[in-house]
């Protein structure tokens, strides 16, 4: 098939080449020939954006929320479909690939009643015959970069919030998940959104850049959201802030999961796996170091081995537990941190890419067909190390020790990062300790450090993002802005801070 951007409704052929979308578990399957577009192509779909966002915004509310609603059933009534293509396009596990799918339904049920609790306040004067007021506004055109390990759950975060709100968007998915995003757009197109308020640019990071300066510098854009790599979102954090503007940051991760001495070691282990490995690693909340306490770390790590052993891994039709890498290029970035295991280090079975010559026992399907990588852990590693101050973005796990809680505190936070994070102990003291001292935006007790619910805020601190949180009704604050108002009906000027009723009172009184 072949992909081109949508604006105003209407596919536009690409001005900047083709690339391909291939399926990472069948290199041979190419799931589509993806036009690109032109830095001037993406500004020109901002100025579609902005002549069609005035009569969104003037489309009441409720109305807006109703065509979420009817985007949430079409999601559902293509769930299947979608699903597959998840799995064939950006290989992940079937099974994965649907609940990526109900993310996206979820999100509309959360947001389709939103358009009618999209709430101001009245606010008392303290002045007579004035009346106080405040408002949520859409801030107007929106310009949405996303990364495709999440396809379409994460655009939808951004998404729906952003239209229910009033706004009018301009998407650029990841190149390689090309197919998928065309999909997701028709169907939001299909539950009644008016041309020219979501259009969907694909286009490479160079000319996304420069085409987000030029229309920013036009004055096209009027908020950022970003979900992608620390390195990329500083970048586009400092080309937003020579505007005044504070993008929508969704950025890396390396997720702490502390094992206390008290942890169930089983319930940790089959945490530690599903975040560590899940998806091939490839998740901004997947398990980024495993911070053990010494008087456990030989059985915990006895136990998560002894699990990944018996793991199936490979064709993400199965039942796997992950499936390939995402692309060649992201196989190529997640083996340079091979390259930094140190001789301090005990690594715990093979590493490197599956293949015919170096194989995994029981993998299912064939090896050489697609991008597989051996699943890795590291134990030894220090806080020195490489693999323990950076994001790896693949199925690695750097293993830590630590002897008392300050340590493990210390170990959690001290890497810089700050999304999610995971506490495996029996103490709810210990818990909620921990809660306050972590840096973290997200904190597991007792579960993984991956697996975000639609309706709580998602987002991080630190290298992993600017404090901006997405889903639930927090991300609204990113979407819509305050506007305040003031009525005065006395008939006369009456001036704040200085025309106010001084009530008499007896400051001498004083109990006898």
């Amino acid at each position: 098939m072949i992909v081109r951007s949508l604006v105003a409704g209407a596919p536009v052929t690409g001005a900047a080449g083709t690339v391909r979308s291939t399926n990472p578990a069948h290199l041979d399957d190419v799931v589509a020939e993806v036009q690109l577009a032109s830095a001037e192509q993406l500004v020109a779909a901002f100025r579609t954006a902005r002549d069609a966002q005035r009569a969104w915004a003037a489309t009441p509310a409720p109305v807006r929320g109703r065509v979420i609603a009817q985007i949430g059933r079409l999601v559902e009534a293509n769930a299947e479909t979608l699903a597959a293509l998840v799995t064939r396009e950006v290989g992940k596990p079937l099974a994965e690939s649907r609940g990526e799918v109900q993310e996206i339904i979820d999100t509309c049920d959360v947001f389709l009643g939103e358009g009618r609790r999209l709430y101001g306040q009245t606010v008392p004067s303290e002045m007579t015959d004035k009346q106080l007021f405040t408002f949520r506004v859409p801030v107007g055109v929106a310009g949405i970069i996303t990364a495709g390990n999440f396809p379409v759950a994460v655009p939808s975060w951004y998404l729906v919030p952003a239209l229910l709100c009033g706004n009018a968007v301009v998407w650029k998915p990841a190149e390689y998940a090309a197919a998928l995003a065309d999909a997701l757009a028709r169907i939001f197109l299909a539950g009644g959104l008016p041309p020219g308020v979501l259009n969907v640019v694909h286009a490479d990071g160079a000319t996304t850049y420069d085409g987000l300066a030029a229309a920013l510098e036009q004055g096209l854009v009027h908020k950022v959201g970003f979900t992608g790599s620390t390195e990329v979102g500083v970048r586009i954090g400092e080309l937003c802030g020579r505007h005044l503007q504070s993008p929508c940051l969704e950025l890396g991760g390396k997720n702490p999961l502390v094992v206390m001495p008290d942890a169930d070691l089983d319930l940790a282990a089959e945490g530690a796996l599903f975040s560590g490995f899940g998806t091939a690693g490839q998740r901004c909340t997947s398990l980024g170091v495993a911070v053990v306490h010494e008087s456990v770390c030989e059985a915990f790590l006895g136990t998560l081995l002894a699990r990944l052993d018996a793991a199936a891994i490979g064709d993400p039709t199965q039942p796997v537990l992950y499936g390939p890498m995402l692309s060649e290029r992201f196989l190529a970035g997640w083996e340079k941190w091979l390259g930094e295991i140190q001789p301090h280090h005990t690594v715990h079975g093979p590493t490197g890419r599956i293949t015919s010559d170096n194989p995994r026992p029981g993998f299912v399907g064939d090896p050489d067909a697609g991008v597989y990588a051996h699943p890795v852990v590291v134990s030894g590693v220090r806080p020195g190390d490489a693999l323990y101050r950076h994001e790896t973005f693949g199925p690695l796990v750097p293993v830590m020790t630590f002897s008392t809680f300050e340590q493990a505190v210390e170990l959690a936070n001290g890497h810089g990062y700050g999304l999610s994070s995971a506490l495996y102990t029996r103490d709810a003291a210990t818990a909620f300790r921990f809660r306050e001292r972590v840096s973290a935006g997200m904190l597991s007790v007792n579960n993984s450090t991956s697996g975000a619910e639609a309706h709580l805020p998602f987002g991080g601190n630190g290298k992993s993002g600017n404090g901006s949180r997405q889903s639930g009704v927090w991300v609204l604050d990113q979407f819509t802005r305050w506007q305040s108002m003031n009525w005065d009906y006395a008939g006369k000027l009456q001036k704040a801070q200085m025309d106010v009723q001084a009530p008499a009172y007896d400051a001498g009184f004083r109990l006898p």
